[in-house]
C-alpha cells in the first residue's frame, strides 16, 4: 500500500469516457455499503413497517401440500431449543446453497470447481495517509519480487469504513496446505507487510471462506421461492475476477512458483528490448481486460423479467438488445421500455421549473403507474377507474409538452418506444409491465385492455 503502484483503473462510472453512461442510467451514485452496514438499515425497516425479525432462530423444515393451503414452517429457537411453527402463504429462502429449504425442495443445483480459499482479516488501520493520493476501495496488493507466507500469497485490500478499517483478503498460495492454521500475529505481520510502513493495525477478526460457483437451476417450487443471498452474486463477480486478474499476475510473473524466477520476469518490466515491450504489452492488456469487472454497466442495470408478471403479447417482434449493448451486453445498458425491462431514467419537471424528478422516482412507492402523453387522457381515465373497481394502486401520469410533467429534453420521447397517446405500465418494482402503441378508440376500450392487462399479471380472478 504504502510502496510503488502498478497500474489503476476508473471504476463504476469514474472513467471520464463511461460517465455519461451512468450519469444517464440513473439519478443515484453507486453505493458502497458493507454487509455490516446494510442490514440494520434493511431490518430496521422492516421492523417499523410490520415485519417481526427473529434474531437466534434456526429455520428447521416445512410442510407443503398445495398453494391453496398455508405453509407450515417449523423454527427452533437457538437459545431454548424449543421449536415452534409459523403458518405463512409463502416462503423465501436466502441463505445460499448450503439452504435447508433448497435441500427439501430438491431443488437442481449447477456446481463449478472450487476456486480454492480465501481468508477474511478484518483490521482497524488508519490508512488515510496513504489513501490520500491513491484513494480506493479495492486495492489489488503483490509482490512478486518477495517470498511470502503461504497463507498470504497476494492481498486484495477492501474499504469497510473510510479510512480506518479495511478487509485484507488474502489468497493463500496456490500450493498451500489448507488446513494450515496461522495465528493472528502470523495475520498482523502479513498485514503489516501488505501496507508496508508502520502504521499501527489490530486485528478485528478472521474469517475463511471457499470460493464456489453454485447455481440453482430454478429458484421456486409454488409458493416457495429461494432467493441468491447478496454475497453469492458476489462471490459470482468475484470468481469472474480471480480468473481475469490471473493474466495480471502471470504477466507480472507472480504467478511462478520459484522467487529467482518470479524476479527475472518481473524485471523484464522495465527493460528496453523486445521481452520488456512484449512483458508490458501483455501487462497492459490483461489489465484493460479487466474492464468488465468494473465498468459492468449492463450486468448492473440490464436485467429484465420474463414470465406471467409482464405482459408481452402486444409486442410485435421479441425483445432484442440494441445499440452497444447488442456488442457487449456486460459493459454497456441502453435502457428501454419492452415489458420486463427497467424504467427509463429521464429528469422531468413542471412548465414552471422546479426541482428536476425523475421518472424512477415518479414510479414505484407501492404503487402502479401509467405513463402516457398528449392525446392519453382516455388512458387516465381507465387507470382512474380501474384503481377503484381492481382495488390496486394505480397512478397516471401525462408527460409531454403543458402535461403533468415537462419533457425539456426531449430524453422520455426518444426513449418511451410508443407514440405520444400511447402508455407505459409499470410495475411497483419500477419495472415496465406492458406498453401500448397508441390510445384506442374510446375510455371503454382503453378501460377493457387496461384492465385484462393487471389481471394477467396479478393473475385475478
Amino acid at each position: 500500500m504504502a510502496g510503488e503502484e502498478f497500474a489503476r483503473l476508473y471504476s463504476w462510472g469514474h472513467d471520464p469516457q463511461r460517465k455519461g453512461d451512468y450519469e444517464t442510467a440513473s439519478p443515484c451514485n453507486p453505493a458502497d455499503v458493507p454487509q455490516t452496514l446494510l442490514e440494520p438499515i434493511l431490518i430496521k425497516y422492516a421492523t417499523n413497517h410490520g415485519f417481526k425479525v427473529r434474531f437466534n432462530t434456526a429455520f428447521v423444515n416445512f410442510d407443503y401440500s398445495d398453494d391453496l393451503k398455508p405453509i407450515t414452517a417449523t423454527l427452533s429457537d437457538s437459545l431454548t431449543g424449543q421449536e415452534y411453527q409459523i403458518k405463512a402463504k409463502y416462503l423465501f429462502g436466502a441463505d445460499g446453497a448450503q439452504s435447508r429449504v433448497v435441500k427439501q425442495l430438491g431443488l437442481p443445483l449447477k456446481c463449478k470447481p472450487g476456486q480454492g480459499v480465501a481468508i477474511n482479516v478484518l483490521v482497524k488501520a488508519d490508512l488515510s495517509h496513504l489513501v490520500e493520493t491513491r484513494m480506493g476501495n479495492l486495492h489489488w496488493v503483490m509482490q512478486p519480487d518477495r517470498d511470502h507466507p503461504e497463507h498470504g500469497w497476494m492481498c486484495i485490500v477492501r474499504m469497510v469504513k473510510p479510512w480506518h478499517e479495511w478487509m485484507f483478503i488474502l489468497l493463500p498460495d496456490p500450493k498451500a496446505d489448507l488446513t494450515m492454521r496461522p495465528t493472528n500475529a502470523d495475520y498482523e505481520k502479513r498485514v503489516r507487510e501488505i501496507i508496508g510502513d508502520d502504521t499501527p493495525t489490530e486485528i478485528l477478526g478472521v474469517s475463511r471462506w471457499y470460493i464456489n460457483e453454485i447455481v440453482a437451476e430454478r429458484y421456486s417450487d409454488g409458493n416457495i421461492h429461494e432467493r441468491q443471498p447478496v454475497g453469492e452474486s458476489i462471490v459470482t463477480r468475484a470468481n469472474q475476477s480471480f480468473r481475469n486478474h490471473s493474466k495480471v499476475w502471470d504477466s507480472m510473473g507472480a504467478t511462478k512458483s520459484d522467487l529467482a524466477e518470479r524476479q527475472s520476469c518481473f524485471g523484464e518490466l522495465t527493460e528496453p528490448g523486445e521481452e520488456g515491450f512484449r512483458r508490458r504489452q501483455a501487462f497492459q492488456k490483461a489489465i484493460k481486460g479487466t474492464m468488465e469487472e468494473f465498468h459492468a454497466l449492463g450486468t448492473e442495470m440490464g436485467q429484465r423479467y420474463t414470465g406471467a408478471g409482464v405482459f408481452t403479447a402486444d409486442e410485435l417482434r421479441p425483445f432484442e438488445l440494441t445499440g452497444r449493448a447488442s456488442k457487449n451486453p456486460s459493459l454497456y445498458y441502453e435502457p428501454n421500455t419492452y415489458p420486463g425491462s427497467r424504467l427509463p431514467h429521464v429528469w422531468l419537471n413542471k412548465a414552471v421549473p422546479t426541482t428536476a424528478t425523475s421518472t424512477i422516482d415518479i414510479a414505484g412507492r407501492g404503487n402502479f403507474v401509467l405513463l402516457t402523453g398528449i392525446g392519453g387522457d382516455a388512458w387516465k381515465e381507465a387507470a382512474r377507474r380501474i384503481s377503484s373497481d381492481l382495488n390496486v394502486p394505480l397512478e397516471a401520469h401525462s408527460i409531454g409538452f403543458r402535461q403533468d410533467w415537462e419533457d425539456f429534453y426531449f430524453e422520455w420521447e426518444r426513449l418511451r418506444g410508443v407514440e405520444e397517446s400511447g402508455a407505459v405500465l409499470i410495475r411497483p418494482d419500477r419495472v415496465v409491465a406492458w406498453r401500448a402503441e397508441k390510445v384506442m378508440g374510446d375510455v371503454e376500450e382503453c378501460l377493457q385492455k387496461l384492465q385484462a392487462v393487471l389481471i394477467s399479471i396479478l393473475h385475478l380472478t
